[in-house]
């Protein structure tokens, strides 16, 4: 699958003998570039929710399909990067869903620390629970600024390419994400920030 084939398996009336029954549709080039562009942190989005690149294989073999199926109509709307997020995202949902069980990282040791990383990186205290529960609550481009950077550790201008943003439009949706997620979750503001305590002697 890593040269942009996103059909090669997609027939479900293969005879169950892992045949092509007819050769798959030709591709429109700006999909496959847009495959080609996006399928490693589709890949590595889904990873870290689903605990496993096989299961994230799956789900983002069926994510792309999805995309592929509304093509044109995601090119209409103008807003492709998000659009096809969401679907991600869906994808991503529905198998969690379906297998009954939390996102990986939730019960994954190294994914933990991981999580323990981003509330370091938000300024958050180690006793705030529900911190995923939060996040999956952010609008989207909140959320997903949110878990490239902080779960993921993508650098700005990676976000930003993905997104379909400028890096300013990252780093804000970035700062009212994690400010979204202070409040949900009940924490103060950090020393020194909107802290009216100080220097109002009167």
């Amino acid at each position: 699958m890593g040269n942009g084939d996103v059909s090669t398996d997609v027939s479900p009336q293969d005879g169950g003998h892992g045949q092509r029954v007819q050769a798959p549709p030709e591709l429109p080039l700006d999909f496959e570039a847009f495959y080609l562009g996006h399928q490693e942190f589709f890949h590595d989005f889904a990873e870290i929710h689903l605990g496993g690149r096989r299961v994230a294989e799956d789900v983002v073999h069926h994510v792309f399909l999805e995309i592929l199926g509304g093509w044109d109509e995601l090119l209409q709307q103008g807003d492709l990067e998000q659009q096809a997020l969401a679907v991600l995202h869906r994808g991503v949902t529905r198998r969690l869903d379906s297998d009954g069980r939390p996102p990986a990282f939730l019960i994954n040791g190294p994914i933990t620390q991981n999580l323990q990383a981003v509330r370091n990186q938000l300024e958050f205290n180690s006793s705030a629970g529900g911190l995923y529960e939060a996040i999956l609550e952010l609008p989207t481009r909140q959320f997903t600024a949110i878990v490239l950077r902080h779960l993921l550790g993508y650098p700005t201008k990676r976000i930003a390419r993905y997104m379909g943003l400028d890096t300013r439009t990252v780093d804000y949706h970035g700062r009212k994400g994690k400010e979204r997620l202070r409040i949900r979750l009940d924490l103060p503001a950090p020393a020194g920030k909107n802290n009216p305590r100080k220097g109002t002697a009167q």
